[in-house]
Formats: C-alpha cells, structure tokens, sequence
C-alpha cells in the first residue's frame, strides 16, 4: 500500500514544479514584499512591467529571478545587470545507418553492424537573452526586452 503511494506523491510533486511563474504567484508567495511597494509599482508589478526607480525585490516579482547576474561600476557607481534567458528548438536532419542488411558500419548507437542508411532527426535548444535590467545603486536605471517580429 506505501509502495502504491511514493509514484504517486513523485507525479503530484513534478506537476506541481511545472506549476506556472507568474507576478500573481510571485506576489502570493511574497506578499510582504509587495504590501511594501508604492502603489503605482504595484500595479506594474501585477501586469509583469518594470519602471526605472524600481528595487531588485520589486523586479523578482514582475518578472522573477534572473538566469544571470554581473556585477561591477558605471561612472563610479555599483552596477548590476540581470539577464533573463529563453531557449529555442533548433532542428538539423542526420543521415546514420541502421536495420538489416546493406552497408555494414557503426551505427549512432556505438555498434557495429550492417544497416541501409536513414534519416533522423535531432531537436538541440539553443539559449538566447530575451531580457535585461540594469540596476545602479539597487535601483532600476533601465531595461530591454526582446521583441517578436513576424515574417
């Protein structure tokens, strides 16, 4: 009966780490932090917007904690730079060799064997920065986000 329940709780736990991060979930995981925002960077903060004066706390519930972090000085001034990463699917098509019969030779999977040659495909996901802020002093100078253009 125990045995039954542990693949269970491991499926109810992995859904729950696919759960969405949206300001709304950020907000009521931290609800202290956002009660302490201005009103105006409230409202921006629910619909996932920055403004410049904003605190590294008000920017992790807008658009959650970065992928990247650096450090360093602008005109004299601490500096930081969040980076927030995405990944996209590229696909590439690859010739190997497989089955019964024809040319022998080592196959993908590390053997050795005869096989008439197919074609597979791969998916390999390549990161890409899809935003930036920028901090002087703990507070928001500026941002970027990238945009979408269709073709």
């Amino acid at each position: 009966m125990k045995l039954a329940a542990i693949p269970l709780m491991m499926i109810v736990w992995s859904l729950g780490a696919c759960a969405p991060n949206t300001p709304a979930q950020r907000i009521a995981d931290s609800p202290a932090v956002y009660d302490a925002l201005p009103a105006k960077q409230q409202v921006l903060v629910r619909q996932g917007e920055l403004s410049r004066g904003m605190s590294p706390e008000a920017v992790m519930l807008a658009w959650g904690a970065p992928s990247r972090r650096y450090s360093g000085m602008t005109n004299g001034t601490s500096a930081e730079r969040w980076d927030y990463m995405g990944s996209q699917p590229v696909y590439a098509n690859t010739i190997g060799f497989g089955g019964y019969g024809g040319v022998a030779g080592w196959n993908r999977w590390g053997g050795y064997g005869c096989g008439q040659p197919f074609l597979f495909h791969d998916i390999a996901y390549v990161p890409y920065r899809r935003a930036t802020v920028l901090f002087q002093n703990q507070r928001v100078e500026a941002w970027e986000k990238m945009q979408s253009f269709s073709h």
